[in-house]
């Protein structure tokens, strides 16, 4: 099943499917909290069985989870390629603050509390917004979260400012956080 199965280590399937935390939490409650953690060398088979979940659904899960989550990504490139193009839309930094002040994407703006609550509350459901983060990594988690308070426009770079430093702008300077 793409390369899934029930012997997959947890550590290696977070790492092909970035938001199989988020699917399985969702849809079984499992990896949110201490008494339904799962080490990175334990399998999706053993995590499973230990919570009575059969393993053939939860990769189905994660499988169907993980098109949606591809639906809410944009390259580097093409998220440049609308930007160039004039469209409307919003291009937000979700990293921190001292990160953006160190190395932004010109033209994007740090997103503060302020700002997500006013997109919140008046943004259309369409309205087009471009989010990135360091490397891609939390970003899924920002657009579910967009998406989930009705702004389906809501996307993110893969590979963050990162990948947008390789593929765009090497101006860009690249870094590297000592908490990665």
């Amino acid at each position: 099943m793409a390369d899934l199965e029930a012997s997959t280590p947890m550590a290696s399937l977070l790492a092909r499917f970035p938001g199989s935390k988020r699917a399985l939490f969702a849809r079984y409650h499992i990896g949110g909290c201490s008494s339904c953690a799962y080490q990175d060398d334990e399998t999706l088979g053993e995590v499973a069985t230990r919570n009575e979940i059969d393993v053939n659904e939860a990769i189905e899960h994660i499988l169907q989870s993980h098109k949606v989550d591809a639906a809410m990504l944009i390259s580097a490139k093409e998220a440049k390629e609308l930007i160039d193009s004039g469209a409307e839309l919003v291009f937000l930094d979700t990293r921190t603050r001292e990160e953006h002040e160190a190395v932004a994407i010109h033209g994007s703006e740090f997103m503060t509390q302020e700002r997500q609550q006013e997109l919140f509350g008046s943004a259309k459901e369409d309205s087009t917004i471009i989010l990135y983060d360091h490397t891609g990594g939390k970003v899924l988690d920002t657009c579910a979260w967009f998406q989930g308070h009705g702004l389906k426009g809501t996307r993110g770079v893969i590979g963050g400012i990162d990948a947008w430093s390789k593929e765009v702008d090497n101006s860009v300077q690249r870094y590297r956080l000592e908490m990665d």
